[in-house]
């Protein structure tokens, strides 16, 4: 007697149960065990290395509701559902589908994805990766924006510098994707093991960063409780330098380390006598020598420690005036003398009162090609006038009660003693 074979028709919706099992709960505990970028405040997660190889077992099953399934999964945030936060769960899971959905078309429009050859397999993983960090990132600094009431393309900016390190994650996730189909489901938690040690490396990693960053607001918290007019100088000097750098698609490892620069600019003036700081007449030429001294000692002091060292040349006079010149190819000394400047001129200071914001370009653009190099006033200007932002009189950020009232006329940090704002010289 033969024996009989019995074939078993599995419903194509149960096909999706145990990769949706696998995956959204893979994708819960990626967004669960995320790490917090303390500069930016964004989260970071490994979720898009889940999502990509879900995305390759959907594909070859060909069920496109999957990748939406386990993107609502990753909405699935414990700390939100315990502070009954639950629009923020929502909208998470939300972002993560609506992100999924369109990230996958470009896999799915591959004809044969099992049997495409690496390259062609690697260029779509990086399409879908370019497009899942440019909708998630969208969506994110949508809801930020309106919280924070900053302007939509500078949070934009910073969530989209933040999310730059996934773009590696979609390859980890093809991988993975690629066992799933050959070795089943088992094979993954021997895939989650070392993720979760690269996890503990990557927290390493940022807990290093804090303590920079901890290590640099010490500094300037040291000077500013110095100075306290000058509060918000150094970030202020910090934030345009970023923005001129921005401008010149620097990388963010060169941004990271320009904006450590700007920041650690004046931190020699530790040395110098509050008296000369403040004083509103011109200094005499000894003084002018005490005052410069700072750039020494700044250059000394950074080069103590580890991670400062490489931008300790670039806080210089010395070097601003090459980069001015042409005669060195490093711009950023450039980018921090035109941020300084500018916010100098459109500060209140002892001895002058704020500029009008048009006045410090005109002075900017008059003085390009000698005391500025040309291209980074026009980009800061470019960067500015580009977010709508004001600074100057009638816009200072910073407010200081004067024993004395400043005139409206002074030497200034950038050399423009004879300038009078517009609207009190009456021009």
């Amino acid at each position: 007697m033969g024996a009989v074979v019995v074939s078993v028709i599995v419903p194509p919706a149960l096909q999706l149960v145990v990769p949706v099992l696998v995956f959204g709960s893979l994708a819960i505990l990626s967004e669960n065990l995320d790490l917090l970028d303390t500069r930016s405040g964004v989260a970071m997660s490994g979720s898009m290395m889940v999502f990509g190889a879900a995305m390759v077992v959907f594909r070859a099953q060909d069920q496109p509701l999957g990748p939406v399934l386990v993107g609502l999964c990753g909405g699935l945030c414990l700390r939100h559902m315990r502070a009954g936060e639950w629009t923020k769960v929502v909208f998470n899971g939300a972002a993560f589908a609506a992100a999924m959905s369109i990230a996958s078309v470009p896999y799915w429009l591959l004809p044969d994805a099992q049997h495409s050859s690496p390259v062609v397999l690697l260029g779509a993983s990086a399409l879908c990766a370019s497009l899942y960090v440019l909708v998630n990132a969208a969506l994110v600094s949508l809801v930020v924006a309106c919280a924070s009431g900053e302007p939509y393309r500078a949070v934009l900016r910073v969530v989209r510098r933040s999310d730059g390190g996934v773009y590696a994650f979609p390859l980890c996730g093809l991988g993975i994707g690629w066992l799933y189909l050959h070795f089943g489901a088992e094979i993954v938690p021997l895939v989650v093991v070392p993720v979760l040690i690269a996890r503990g490396a990557f927290a390493s990693y940022l807990e290093l960063r804090a303590a920079q960053e901890q290590t640099i607001e010490t500094l300037i918290h040291t000077l500013e409780a110095k100075d306290p007019y000058t509060a918000g100088h150094a970030q202020r000097v910090a934030n345009f330098a970023e923005y001129v750098g921005a401008e010149f698609t620097f990388g963010p490892k060169r941004l990271e380390r320009l904006r450590y620069a700007a920041l650690m600019n004046d931190i020699g003036k530790l040395i110098v006598p509050n008296q000369l700081l403040n004083k509103p007449g011109r200094l005499t030429e000894a003084e002018f020598a005490r005052v410069r001294r700072h750039e020494g000692v700044s250059v000394e002091l950074l080069g103590r420690i580890d991670f400062l060292a490489p931008v300790a040349p670039n806080t210089t006079t010395e070097a601003a005036s090459r980069a001015v010149d042409g005669g060195d190819e490093v711009v950023e000394p450039a980018i921090i003398m035109v941020a300084d400047a500018f916010d100098a001129m459109t500060s209140t200071r002892a001895y002058r009162r704020a500029l009008s914001q048009e006045t410090a370009f005109a002075e900017l653009r008059a003085k390009s090609g000698t005391q500025f190099r040309a291209d980074c006033v026009e980009a800061l200007i470019t960067a500015i006038e580009r977010r709508g932002e004001r600074y100057g009189a009638g816009h200072e950020i910073d407010q200081h009660d004067w024993a004395v009232a400043p005139p409206d006329a002074g030497p200034g940090s950038a050399g423009l003693g004879d300038l009078v704002p517009e609207e009190r010289a009456g021009t």
